[in-house]
């Protein structure tokens, strides 16, 4: 199993790397197929963020599910300490769902998620237009599967972000599950049935949503102009 450690507004010394080897050794154990694990740390800058300056992002790439997770503290030691418990929680549940119903998960059976803050790679690729108001930032949708486009709406202290994830159609069921694997709140599918664009989401208690959206995507049409 792979481990990659890369970094985003700082350095990362060998002596963090082999650490990050030792605790994350446990992974395979729980998901024999992982084939690769991403370490992300990023150093916030911003000195009144002093008590989570250092973040660490898990990702562990397999046949199956991508399965994410991430933390932040005063040191990057604590931060990864943190992130790797709550890896391996989501990996330990996933397993025991595997041995218990054959494969096959109920919205009964999926734990009450407690989602932690999202973070997601940037890359700055906005398109700057003026219009009678003065000049505004209008961000190009992103063409690379993910990675994001952020930028500030405006003068406004908005930020608009995108981003382009590769998917299949899914089960309810599969999405439900996609989204406890990630740490998300929600989770975004087609569903394989109808081929509805849906949400599925986390309510209160062992409760769940979902919403569809009654639309048909069609080609756009190309105009030729002689």
């Amino acid at each position: 199993m792979e481990i990659v450690v890369v970094s985003r507004h700082t350095e990362v010394q060998d002596r963090f790397r082999k650490h990050a080897a030792e605790k994350l050794s446990k992974v395979a154990q729980l998901s024999p197929y992982a084939q690769r694990i991403d370490v992300e740390v990023t150093r916030e800058r911003n000195p009144r963020l002093a008590d989570n300056a250092e973040r660490v992002e898990l990702t562990v790439k397999a046949k199956g599910p991508v399965v994410r997770a991430e933390a932040s503290a005063q040191d990057r030691y604590a931060a990864l300490d943190l992130a790797t418990g709550k890896l391996l929680e989501r990996l330990r549940r996933a397993r025991d769902r595997r041995k218990n119903h054959k494969g096959r998960t109920s919205v009964r059976d999926l734990p009450e998620m407690v989602p932690p803050e999202l973070l997601e790679k940037t890359a700055p690729d906005v398109e700057q237009t003026e219009d009678g108001d003065g000049v505004s930032s209008r961000p190009k949708p992103p063409s690379e599967p993910g990675v994001a486009v952020e930028d500030q709406l405006g003068d406004s202290p908005v930020i608009i972000r995108q981003k382009v994830h590769d998917t299949e159609p899914m089960s309810v069921d599969q999405a439900l599950t996609e989204m406890e694997l990630v740490g998300h709140p929600f989770y975004l599918f087609i569903d394989e049935e109808t081929h509805q664009p849906c949400v599925v989401y986390h309510r209160h208690g062992w409760t769940y949503g979902v919403i569809r959206l009654n639309y048909t995507a069609h080609p756009m049409e190309s105009t030729v102009t002689v």
